[in-house]
């Protein structure tokens, strides 16, 4: 049994769903299908819950938008206006049509996951209705119905024994040759659902391995597999066809798109191997993820843009000791705001930080009881694995270096961009 995991791209529009069967029909295995939102939707979602828990203008127009872009995808799959997905999906965007109709609630994280949470319901039964369309023997599952997590949300922890129990009980191949079920998502004792992080649906994917005891997972890109650079900041890149599980898990730590940062720990406790392959080229072998023995790699290239970074400081001029920096550790537990990279002084703290705009003020506010709180954003993280002094200069043309750690293998840099010609 293989679990596969299609997202983004993959699921963009009606020729990639298409595109998907194709995929599918190479595979003679049982298959477990784990799919993401359609591409674009998770922002849209994210859109639409900012105007609604701000009581904003614009959240009839937002969802329209979402509701017309699966309709468009809908109509060109199901000709037939008859067709049973017309109900479904018209039922799926009703709940969320009465969803964002209640007052929302005093918790940001709760109502994000409640509404967020309808792209990967909404693309799981449409994809899962075209399979069947197409002769393939294909079952919708509620993933919320066996993944079951603790109540942070949009993070949520999962409950490993609980999660075991009730995925062995419902992940139970019949007559059917793949189950299609939703990423990203899982839900509390309480059936409330929770959402395990932005991009989760590949630790969905690596949880389902692990806990049925899969072959492999092949995550579908559209990319050949885990390259050395993002596309987008790199003219020329290089596909790393081999990753140790360390390794694999260090690039997704430090911020690399193609693996979430979650995915590697199950897989790795029972040997199970991933694979990275284009949806393009299926044909490809892409990045096998292994027990890989190899000196070292290529240099690898991370960039999180839009960062920020804070100064911590205590009001008294006094040390950064052990209590002052759990107390700041904890705040930013709290509000589940993941550091980036963290360094202090004698008597300041630093960390960098994405500048999320629904958790930095929180956790700002709360730390401003107690110390002094400058930052400067606008800010690039710049991360490379096995870097050599070369591609250090390579990265900072233009940039004004302001702080840096650095390992034997791995250097990170927060870096000021000054124009073009400075």
């Amino acid at each position: 049994m293989l679990v596969f995991k299609f997202g983004g791209a993959s699921v963009k529009n009606a020729e990639a769903v298409k595109n998907i069967v194709k995929i599918l029909k190479l595979y003679k295995e049982k298959l477990v299908v784990v799919i993401s939102a359609m591409a674009k939707t998770t922002n849209a979602l994210e859109g639409l819950m900012s105007k609604y828990f701000n009581a904003e203008e614009g959240t009839a127009e937002a969802l329209k938008q979402i509701s017309d872009f699966h309709y468009e995808i809908v109509e060109e799959l199901f000709p037939q206006k008859d067709h049973k997905i017309y109900k479904e999906l018209s039922k799926l965007l009703e709940g969320l049509q009465n969803r964002i109709s209640q007052p929302p609630s005093l918790n940001y994280d709760y109502d994000y996951d409640q509404i967020v949470s309808y792209g990967e319901l909404l693309s799981t039964t449409i994809v899962a209705a075209y399979l069947q369309d197409e002769g393939i023997r294909a079952r919708w599952m509620d993933v919320r119905l066996s993944l079951k997590s603790d109540d942070t949300y949009r993070e949520g922890r999962i409950n490993w024994e609980l999660s075991t129990d009730m995925v062995q009980k419902n992940f139970v191949f019949s007559d059917d040759d793949i189950l299609i079920t939703q990423g990203f998502l899982a839900s509390t004792v309480n059936n409330q659902t929770t959402t395990l992080g932005r991009e989760g649906s590949d630790y969905t994917a690596a949880i389902l391995a692990y806990i049925l005891e899969a072959e492999k997972v092949v995550i579908w890109k559209d990319v050949p597999g885990v390259l050395n650079a993002d596309p987008k900041w790199f003219d020329e890149t290089e596909l790393l066809s081999h990753l140790s599980y360390r390794d694999a898990i260090e690039l997704a730590y430090y911020g690399a798109s193609v693996i979430h940062p979650k995915t590697i720990q199950p897989l790795k406790q029972k040997g199970i191997n991933l694979q990275v392959k284009s949806f393009l080229n299926p044909e490809k072998e892409g990045t096998l993820v292994a027990d890989k023995d190899y000196d070292k790699l290529i240099p690898s290239f991370i960039f999180k843009m839009d960062q920020v970074l804070i100064f911590i400081s205590p009001r008294d001029f006094s040390f950064i000791a052990e209590d002052n920096l759990a107390l700041i550790l904890e705040k930013f537990a709290k509000n589940g705001f993941r550091i980036n990279l963290m360094q202090n002084s004698a008597v300041s703290f630093m960390v960098c930080v994405n500048n999320d705009q629904s958790r930095l003020p929180r956790v700002v506010r709360e730390l401003e009881e107690y110390f002094q709180i400058s930052w400067e954003n606008s800010l690039e993280l710049i991360t490379i694995r096995y870097y050599d002094e070369e591609t250090i200069a390579r990265v900072l043309v233009n940039k004004e270096k302001i702080l840096e750690q650095r390992s034997k293998e791995t250097i990170q840099m927060v870096v000021k961009d000054l124009g073009p010609g400075v």
